[in-house]
């Protein structure tokens, strides 16, 4: 077409017309935002620049296209839907920077991403931007190099040889370190080359880790430092593969009384073949359940660590429950019991005590389960990670730890082993949460006033504080009236008015063992509605069919406890609902949004609202 022709065509006739405006989309894509000049429409088209522009002011003449004059040297021009346009999922690959910017990502989108990504920020607009590290592509869930290029080149959309040939590098690095046992049944440290042994493991490694030299490339290895020798190796760069024949301990009868999912058994299968694992799931995947199967397939005496007495009779309960296993078979060693059979659940804090540790150190274990694997790298969960055992298979929702020392967690247990939480929702495995953050104004001047006058930690309480949250808690919980609902918080003052406002039991850290458990039995079995929980509702414990979770204070200190509390609600059947509240105008604002991205790389979308309430809707008797 050229100018001259007639521009006063029936678009539904002439289906060239179509093929010229998905021209402009195709171009629009190409430059990565919702608009573009005639130039660069010919740059992206065979079309001269004259010709270009010819075409834009036909469309525009249809109704088409509009056009808004920015500058004295060049108009831009944008569709007249232009929400859908804005709307569109475009990826944009910066390979020198490794970064990847994508607009509007769709679920799978964001769950092929995070499996050699990391998200790094978002905005308002839906703007995602992930970028590529070292430790993304060595702990990438993936059996080959070329399974992991090509969900690179399927998500990307494009082949990049700058950004291939540094993650083909990063896959090599990964395997250029292996422990393994000699013929004589001692350890040994192997690298790839003589040159890596010698510049790079030698001198890095003293002689409380490496005994003597068995070749240019071999050395002998201190069996009690192999936890210290992964950790000084992987800060220097290289991961070490642990391939050791570990003895198996006791053998133990457990027999499954459930079929696993398809996805569990897949985590099965690859632990057993692996040897060692991180089974990464949301909450309401079944790693629990999938940790039994992996029981079942090792066959031998299972030591489970847990962060807490609750978690360690929630374990025992479901292990008699669902497994040929009875009571007699099952030990507990915490504050409140200490015997240890074939199968032992303890808590971390016990089991890394001096004067408990010989008795974990004596036992042969076949399998170590580290429950809330997330623990492991600080100081006082780290002792556990050095236990002696052939198996070792971690669970959590979400390995990110706000030190950044997650990748430790792979290091010392094994590698990634999860399923995409989009594929989980779109089978129906697991309830999709809809997570909302709302914008709360001030209870009162005065509070404003405080939080003006203060700073640092007593800032923060101020803000998490906010009075005004509780008309919107009333208001939240009035929207839901019949549902399940948990009131999370993070300071004890803020619970116990909370509780007294709305009615409901408080459970903290302060709260008797006995009472805390007679109150979670009481909400399972729907007697209560709805609790307000400090910290101790966070990790493992099981309180199923909770519809709605509502954070009052909190989320400003870990990702993971965003990914948490969301998994409250995340279960197979019915709604799921998060709301956050976050004080307006505060910094509570930039943490919540920050502690939200997790989720948001999982395929879960966020959203922000303003405040509902001025006052809690009325609710007919």
């Amino acid at each position: 077409m050229t100018a001259e022709e007639p521009a006063d065509r029936d678009d539904d006739s002439d289906p060239a017309t179509e093929l010229e405006l998905d021209a402009v989309y195709d171009a629009i894509d190409a430059v990565g935002r919702p608009h573009l000049t005639a130039t660069e429409f010919s740059r992206k088209t065979d079309l001269t620049p004259d010709e270009a522009r010819a075409e834009l002011e036909h469309l525009a003449d249809d109704g088409d296209i509009e056009r808004q004059d920015v500058s004295e040297v060049e108009s831009v021009w944008y569709p007249t839907d232009i929400a859908e346009v804005t709307d569109r999922e475009r990826v944009v690959l910066f390979p020198d920077r490794r970064e990847v910017v994508v607009e509007h990502p769709e679920q799978f989108t964001r769950a092929q991403l995070s499996q050699f990504a990391r998200l790094q920020d978002t905005n308002r607009s839906g703007g995602y931007v992930y970028e590529l590290r070292e430790e993304d592509i060595w702990a990438a869930p993936h059996e080959s190099l070329d399974d992991l290029l090509t969900t690179m080149r399927d998500v990307l959309g494009e082949r990049s040889p700058h950004l291939e040939e540094w993650v083909t590098s990063q896959w090599e690095r990964a395997r250029k370190f292996r422990l393994k046992t000699h013929e004589d049944g001692y350890v040994v440290l192997e690298a790839d080359s003589d040159d890596l042994m010698g510049n790079v493991a030698r001198p890095k490694l003293d002689d409380d880790h490496l005994r003597a030299p068995i070749s240019d490339s071999e050395s002998w290895v201190n069996e009690d430092a192999t936890a210290e020798i992964k950790r000084t190796l992987y800060e220097a760069g290289y991961p070490v593969r642990d391939d050791r024949d570990l003895e198996t301990g006791d053998a133990i009868e457990m027999d499954l009384r459930l079929r696993l999912r398809d996805y569990q058994q897949d985590w099965v299968e690859r632990f057993t073949e692996q040897g060692s694992g991180v089974f990464v799931g949301p909450p309401g995947s079944g790693k629990t359940v999938a940790a039994m199967g992996a029981m079942a397939a090792v066959g031998g005496e299972t030591l489970i660590l847990v962060p807490s007495r609750e978690l360690a009779t929630q374990w025992h309960d479901e292990l008699v429950r669902h497994t040929s296993l009875t009571d007699d078979d099952i030990g507990e060693y915490h504050g409140g019991e200490k015997s240890i059979r074939p199968v032992t659940i303890a808590t971390y804090r016990t089991a890394g005590m001096d004067r408990h540790r010989k008795l974990f150190d004596q036992r042969k274990w076949g399998l170590i389960v580290f429950d809330e694997v997330h623990h492991v790298p600080s100081p006082i969960h780290r002792r556990s990670a050095d236990l002696q055992t052939k198996h070792r298979l971690g669970l959590t929702a979400t390995p990110t730890r706000e030190s950044d020392d997650e990748e430790e967690i792979f290091t010392l247990i094994g590698p990634p082993i999860g399923t995409d939480w989009g594929k989980l929702f779109d089978e129906g495995y697991v309830a999709e949460p809809e997570v909302e953050i709302r914008l709360v104004p001030w209870g009162n001047e005065t509070e404003q006033s405080e939080y003006s006058s203060t700073s640092g930690h007593d800032r923060r309480q101020a803000a998490a504080s906010n009075t005004g949250k509780i008309d919107e808690i009333r208001y939240a919980l009035a929207e839901n009236p019949a549902a399940k609902a948990l009131v999370f918080i993070e300071y004890l003052d803020q619970g116990e008015a909370i509780s007294e406002a709305i009615d409901a039991p408080f459970i903290s850290g302060e709260t008797p063992h006995a009472r805390r458990e007679k109150l979670f039995d009481e909400f399972r079995r729907g007697e209560l509605n709805t609790l307000v929980v400090s910290r101790v509702g966070d990790e493992g414990i099981d309180l199923p069919d909770a519809e709605l979770a509502l954070v009052a204070s909190g989320l400003g200190g870990s990702r993971r406890q965003g990914a948490q509390r969301a998994g409250r609600t995340m279960r197979p059947a019915g709604d799921a609902r998060m709301v956050i509240l976050a004080t307006r105008g505060t910094t509570e604002e930039d943490f919540v949004r920050r502690q939200m991205r997790h989720l948001a790389s999982k395929g879960i979308r966020v959203t922000e609202t303003e405040a509902e309430a001025v006052e809690p809707p009325e609710v007919e008797e």
